[in-house]
């Protein structure tokens, strides 16, 4: 259906979708095979200190409808760092990312939501994670992205029919980057901020805005956005790009800004902050309302005799935004606090897919749960 090829079926649902709520049960988190480790073959269990760096609690106000969360068909593999995910005519697509002990894959996998099952369509040519993805006029779009675990970045994109067929390259970016928000608006495509560096010394955010114009095969330059920042969310409402959140050079350094660039006049405007600073988070447009979900917070700690330990928060609010009233609520938080996930709409739900359930990119989750209001 929907002009997939669906060569073939992975995985489906067989529970009945059930309402969840956050708790110590976490979801998705018991089943077997939900998690794997970035260097340890096979599957593993949640780790003791997931339910340790989990946060759910917004300082905005509770929404009248907090909606509800279900279970659905679980990735066929555990995955995370894929960027995040885009939907077209039913089915959602997830593209490179973390997973089976390897940070460069080429996944491409696809969730049709009318079947809730998963199928494989034609790997990337390239692997890596942090892709920039976006699927607009029957084609799906993948940009840049990094070799290394979160670093090295490469500059070269791709584009393939959503009807099927293989990827075909396009224009490289005018500058290799990773961790882009991309968004589609006008026959354009945007790729807004990333980060760049070949080593953990060196990578640093940037505020580049560039634009590629199908027709051309070109890219052109934009006003930059107004504080470089990587791991954002981007929505487009109403011909606006609504930026929101991310991190300066570290998850040690997240913001809570909102930007809104403004084609006509190629230009950004401040908007109401998001209430829980985090990056590496979900942002969609669902019912007229920008929701963001998930994300994470680095903390790090050195003992005595100089060595670091990684730690911090991994956030499962869930919270959205008004544009009318430029105004912010939470509402029921993810039953399985991820970051580094998919999400997307597809028909009345939010998806949210993968991701890791603690802080860096050491494990990778199937989990996938949805989100839909009253």
């Amino acid at each position: 259906m929907n002009g997939f090829s669906r060569r073939r079926v992975l995985m489906s649902a067989a529970a009945t979708a059930v309402a969840l709520r956050v708790g110590p049960a976490f979801g998705q988190s018991h089943a077997h095979g939900m998690f794997s480790h970035l260097h340890e073959p096979g599957f593993v269990d949640l780790p003791a200190e997931a339910e340790q760096q989990l946060s759910v609690d917004s300082p905005a106000p509770a929404a009248a409808d907090q909606g509800r969360w279900l279970t659905r068909a679980a990735l066929p593999l555990p995955r995370s760092e894929m960027a995040w995910a885009t939907a077209w005519e039913g089915g959602l697509h997830l593209v490179g990312g973390y997973g089976e002990q390897r940070v460069d894959t080429a996944h491409h996998h696809v969730y049709l939501a009318a079947e809730d099952r998963w199928v494989v369509e034609a790997p990337l040519p390239r692997g890596g994670n942090h892709v920039g993805v976006v699927a607009t006029e029957g084609k799906l779009y993948a940009v840049g992205g990094h070799q290394e675990q979160n670093r090295r970045p490469y500059a070269d994109s791709f584009v393939r029919d959503l009807a099927g067929g293989a990827w075909r390259r396009i224009a490289p970016l005018p500058e290799a980057c990773g961790a882009i928000s991309m968004v589609a608006l006008g026959g354009l495509i945007h790729a807004i901020g990333g980060a760049i560096g070949d080593t953990s010394q060196t990578k640093r955010s940037v505020d580049w805005h560039h634009v590629y114009d199908p027709s051309t095969d070109s890219w052109s330059p934009r006003a930059p956005l107004p504080v470089g920042r990587d791991h954002m969310g981007a929505v487009v409402v109403d011909d606006r790009i609504h930026v929101i959140a991310g991190r300066f050079d570290s998850a040690r350094n997240n913001v809570d800004h909102h930007d809104v660039y403004l084609p006509a006049e190629d230009r950004w405007a401040r908007r109401a902050p998001l209430p829980t600073p985090r990056s590496g988070h979900g942002a969609v447009l669902y019912r007229g309302r920008i929701f963001v979900m998930g994300g994470e917070e680095f903390v790090i700690t050195r003992a005595a005799d100089g060595t670091q330990t990684l730690g911090g928060t991994v956030f499962g609010q869930n919270e959205s935004y008004d544009p009318s009233a430029d105004r912010w609520e939470s509402h029921a938080p993810m039953p399985t606090p991820r970051h580094g996930l998919g999400a997307a709409v597809v028909g009345d739900m939010i998806h949210v897919v993968g991701g890791g359930p603690v802080v860096g990119g050491r494990i990778q989750s199937a989990v996938h749960e949805a989100f839909t209001l009253g």
